[in-house]
């Protein structure tokens, strides 16, 4: 993985990267299930090898989601990647108290394994290089199912609705990097950010009563579900079992600014900043469905709102060193800014015949420091070997801790190859494990009963890099 100051190269050609870009949309199904909360520990297959570190040498076109400056790095003046992310979930839950206990699993139509797509193109012209694609940059995914300890309301009565969440977030982003001189370089760029989010949330009476007790619910429906002989509970269903579409769904955008500066030949140091999401609130159709022990359950048809649901700013730190010709390190040391997007999750929800109600369901997310460190070794002309670890801070407190949110991971361990098919191409693969974590949580109110979530998860990532 041997790194040399780009120069000048002749060959140039037309690519056809809008029509493979549009085709890896279309064809974008399941969703990310994320380690760095709802974030994928690294984009595309070099970075996720190395444990995700990318800040402050070449990933390949992939390299403009972590860092723009490094499209400068390329040895050729175009790239071609076409990938795919596959991740596998190993998520339990269990109740405390009465010892009961779920996995997620693949209940329905739109839940794991979780496959995103990877496509990107960049190119240089003169100073400039240029770079456009598409990357899940993460999300979530559980499935409980309909008849666990999760779908019951207070008093241990049995609803049969459905506890489950699908989180999607997908970045188009468009990027620039300018060699400034042999030794710096500076990027910039923009993502359209599109969200999507499948939800289905049963809350307990005395979830619902310690909302109210705590200020977090309002409107002109609290005094009808209030009004309820028996309340027991109150549930949430905004699910659309497709592919890629979801219950609510939107358009946003997200800014990145970064640059690399070389002090030898051998080592590099590279900084980036992404900004927040600006994301307009997900809207779409919802059931809000009041479970009362006389009345039966009560179903309530209307649009529901989440509002300001944002993905947070990051700043990456890098470095690399060719060690020699064979061997090159890298580490990233990360910020992740969660405490300033992740407060609260605030619901809005209108009923078609009239009335409103609006929910802030408490997160509370600390700030995360992430450390990547990775490896390559080229073996020989054709094969490279990478390794990696990433360890993170926890960001979700437990007492927040919702049963289809588990995101808890924290450590993960990574390898992976690349091969060189032929003097322009090479296909390139990356396992990253993350080791299970566990988090107890037993307060209201978003848990009723006492539970213990744990979470595992293997993710890889293969991909095909064309270079002309």
């Amino acid at each position: 993985m041997r790194r040399r100051y780009w120069k000048g190269q002749g060959v140039q050609r037309r690519g056809v990267a809008v029509s493979a870009l549009a085709l890896a949309l279309a064809g974008a199904t399941g969703s990310a299930s994320a380690t760095d909360v709802f974030r994928l520990e690294g984009f595309g297959a070099v970075s996720r090898s190395m444990g995700g570190a990318a800040t402050a040498f070449d990933t390949g076109p992939a390299g403009m989601m972590t860092n723009p400056a490094t499209l400068s790095l390329m040895q050729t003046d175009n790239a071609f990647l076409l990938g795919v992310d596959l991740v596998t979930t190993d998520i339990d839950v269990r109740n405390q108290s009465s010892g009961e206990s779920v996995s997620s699993s693949n209940h329905s139509a739109n839940r794991g394994p979780y496959y995103a797509p990877q496509v990107a193109y960049s190119r240089r012209v003169g100073e400039w290089t240029f770079g456009v694609g598409a990357f899940a940059q993460g999300g979530l995914g559980t499935e409980f199912g309909r008849s666990s300890f999760l779908s019951k309301a207070t008093g241990g009565l049995d609803t049969g609705l459905e506890n489950s969440s699908r989180l999607l977030v997908l970045n188009i982003p468009l990027a620039a990097s300018f060699r400034v001189s042999e030794a710096l370089t500076v990027g910039a760029g923009i993502d359209a950010t599109w969200q999507g989010m499948n939800l289905n949330l049963l809350l307990g009476a005395d979830q619902v009563g310690s909302l109210i007790g705590g200020g977090r619910v309002s409107g002109s429906l609290l005094p009808v579900l209030g009004g309820l002989p028996d309340l027991r509970g109150a549930h949430f269903s905004l699910t659309r079992n497709s592919p890629v579409a979801s219950g609510v769904g939107a358009w946003g955008y997200t800014p990145r600014v970064g640059m690399t500066y070389a002090f030898s030949e051998a080592t590099r140091v590279g900084a980036a900043y992404t900004g927040r999401s600006h994301v307009s609130d997900m809207e779409g159709r919802a059931t809000l469905t009041a479970v009362d022990g006389l009345a039966g359950q009560v179903p309530l048809q209307g649009r529901i709102s989440i509002r300001d649901f944002q993905m947070p700013a990051v700043l990456n730190l890098g470095v690399s060193q060719r060690v020699n010709e064979r061997l090159t390190l890298a580490a990233d040391l990360s910020r992740v800014y969660w405490s300033s997007v992740m407060k609260d999750i605030k619901v809005g929800f209108s009923a078609d015949g009239g009335g409103d109600l609006n929910i802030l369901l408490p997160q509370n997310y600390k700030d995360q420091t992430i450390l990547a460190l990775g490896g390559a070794w080229q073996v020989d002309s054709r094969w490279t070997v990478r390794g990696g670890f990433r360890f993170a801070q926890q960001a979700l407190p437990s007492s927040t801790l919702f049963a289809v949110i588990p995101a808890i991971p924290r450590k993960h361990l990574s390898a992976g190859f690349g091969y060189a098919v032929s003097a322009n191409s090479s296909v390139d693969f990356a396992w990253s494990h993350a080791f299970q974590e566990s988090m107890d949580n037993a307060s209201l109110p978003n848990t009723s009963a006492p539970i213990r979530v744990s979470h595992a998860q293997d993710n890889a990532t293969l991909a095909y890099t064309y270079r002309f």
